[in-house]
């Protein structure tokens, strides 16, 4: 790619990916891969690269005068989006570790279940594929101190630094459970900064993203001090091209109810899905996270909710896919809420801390609030609301 970015090797294509691109040079503790050759993903010049010549630097809050335009490559965006070239070299190393997922979701044989995660889910091999190959990205960015992911939520060290570096929790793979029927799923991750994931909200995020594989490959993420959210398309050879951005979620009958198991015994969101069904909104909903949220930020409306009952509890977890798919949300114009206030406003304690959710336009939002808890902090005037408040 044309770029000084490190980690992205020149003329890496992606139907050129093999077998041995599954494998990782380096790892967390609690993990045991085997080494790339020199023929991986992230190809010789990252390796020849080392962490002492990657000096870090205090980032000082700059104003952004270079605007991004549509056809800018994933690096000529970053580069003008932000200063900080830590940020720029940890996501462009993630949008290669996403390209390369996307062809081995393709390619994955879904014909049975390969492990079973620390939560006793079924899971298919392709998930163990991305978890190793996001853990590389972030171990070959030297800016990523501590990584999580929903697999194993426990913090790894990736060697980076604590001052100007950063911390990543990922979902490697949302909707593996729907591969082998051929649906969208994808890959979710949210950056903060520094060497801490609890005691943190969704609006410390210095970034946000998701990689969507489906008939097209999209890298979709926002930055905390750029507008907007922005989609990447996966290009036939292997670059990342800006194609969309996102800055408002209007108005809209779209929406994608998850978890309607909760009506039973909830006549509250019972009392909102028949709100839908009766105003004829359009049902969109494929069980999958990643397709039916960045469908909110693709068509500009709708609404995406996930609600509890007493027998249904709260599954979606804060740290891995709530509160980055709520930055990504709220940078686009949007609104997020678990019934009384935004996502983003909500106190990572554990890591596996988890919630109910809704996402969507300001009006949907209101709606969702007044119908489940009779009233919407959204009317009350004068309080922020947005990633950026």
């Amino acid at each position: 790619m044309e770029t000084g970015i490190a980690c992205c090797a020149r003329g890496a294509l992606l139907p050129g990916v093999s077998s041995q691109h599954s494998k990782v040079l380096a790892s967390p503790s609690s993990f045991t891969f085997r080494s790339l050759n020199s023929s991986s993903l992230f190809g010789e010049s990252l390796r020849l690269i080392p962490r002492s010549s990657l000096k870090v630097s205090k980032i000082k809050n700059t104003s952004i005068v270079t605007r991004c335009e549509i056809g800018d490559s994933l690096e000529e965006f970053l580069t003008k989006a932000t200063p900080d070239k830590g940020l720029v070299r940890l996501l462009t190393c993630m949008g290669e570790a996403l390209r390369t997922i996307a062809f081995k979701v393709r390619t994955a044989s879904c014909g049975g279940t390969a492990c079973v995660n620390s939560f006793g889910d079924e899971q298919l091999a392709v998930d163990m594929i991305a978890n190793k190959l996001l853990f590389e990205a972030l171990t070959y960015s030297h800016f990523c101190k501590y990584g999580c992911s929903e697999e194993v939520p426990e913090l790894q060290d990736m060697g980076g630094p604590a001052e100007g570096g950063f911390s990543v929790a990922f979902d490697p793979l949302d909707g593996s459970s729907i591969v082998d029927t051929n649906f969208s799923v994808g890959t979710i991750f949210g950056v903060w900064p520094g060497d801490k994931l609890t005691g943190v909200t969704g609006r410390d995020q210095v970034a946000a993203a998701m990689g969507v594989y489906g008939p097209r490959t999209t890298y979709v993420l926002a930055l905390k001090d750029y507008p907007g959210t922005h989609e990447f398309l996966l290009l036939d050879e292997g670059k990342w091209q800006l194609v969309k951005e996102t800055t408002e979620v209007g108005e809209g009958k779209l929406f994608s109810p998850g978890n309607l198991r909760a009506t039973f015994d909830n006549p509250n969101y019972e009392k909102l899905i028949n709100f839908y069904v009766k105003e004829k909104y359009t049902l969109r909903y494929t069980g999958g996270m990643v397709p039916d949220v960045n469908q909110i930020i693709v068509k500009e409306k709708g609404i995406f909710t996930n609600v509890t009952s007493p027998s249904s509890k709260a599954k979606l977890r804060l740290l891995f896919e709530v509160a980055p798919l709520g930055f990504l949300i709220e940078k686009a114009g949007g609104y997020s809420s678990d019934g009384v206030q935004s996502v983003l406003d909500k106190k990572i304690k554990n890591l596996d801390d988890r919630t109910q959710v809704a996402y969507g336009s300001k009006n949907e939002i209101i709606r969702f609030e007044e119908i489940l808890y009779g009233k919407s902090r959204l009317k009350a005037g004068g309080v922020p609301v947005g990633a950026a408040a």
